[in-house]
């Protein structure tokens, strides 16, 4: 964990310190070119460690489901990067490091369909926000053992309904696997606050 040294020094280590899995290579060099606090790049990683297994079981529960999985996953290792903006944003509420996010990295030549989740994370009622957001979405509440039950249902009817089962068969099944996710909250939160929101 953090001790100290340089800050560049510590960035690295939030980008490599086990337990959690590595970010995408792609997202951990835009974080590393863009001087991203550690604590970002921590919380970007303990969101992304979630949404691997999030996207795991729903490939296994219900493998009707299209999406592009690494999408999903560049996606939540990159939502909160309009936070190198929006620095306040990093320790207290805010929305403006959403579209930043999307616009910092659009200009660093990603792709729309991967630089929207930036957009679109805490606005999963949003018209371009599809299950593909909704993941990301989910990911971001449930790292830290949040649940929110109208993201959540919006899971839960597009699970439904390419399952063709019922909605309480899929919200049962949904919620097995978030409340396995949020009992590693306490694991997370200690890693994210590991390291520093700056110098």
């Amino acid at each position: 964990m953090a001790r100290g040294g340089s800050l560049d020094a510590v960035l690295e280590m939030a980008l490599t310190d086990p337990p959690l899995r590595p970010l995408p290579p792609a997202a951990s060099a835009l974080l590393r070119r863009a001087g991203a606090p550690p604590r970002l790049a921590a919380h970007l990683r303990a969101v992304h460690d979630v949404a691997v297994s999030l996207t795991g079981w729903l490939e296994t529960a219900c493998p009707a489901a299209r999406f592009d999985r690494e999408a999903v996953l560049f996606g939540a290792a990159t939502h909160d990067i309009g936070k190198i903006v929006h620095r306040e944003e990093l320790s207290e509420p805010g929305a403006l490091h959403e579209p930043a996010g999307e616009q910092l990295l659009l200009s660093a030549g990603v792709e729309p369909r991967r630089a929207r989740f930036a957009g679109t994370h805490a606005s999963w009622h949003s018209e371009r926000a599809g299950l593909e957001d909704h993941l990301v979405s989910l990911a971001d509440k449930v790292w830290k053992a949040q649940r929110q039950e109208d993201l959540e249902q919006l899971v839960v009817d597009r699970i439904a309904l390419l399952n063709a089962q019922a909605p309480w068969e899929a919200f049962l099944a949904l919620d097995d696997c978030l409340t396995g996710l949020a009992a590693g909250a306490d694991a997370r939160l200690t890693f994210q606050n590991a390291y520093p929101i700056g110098p």
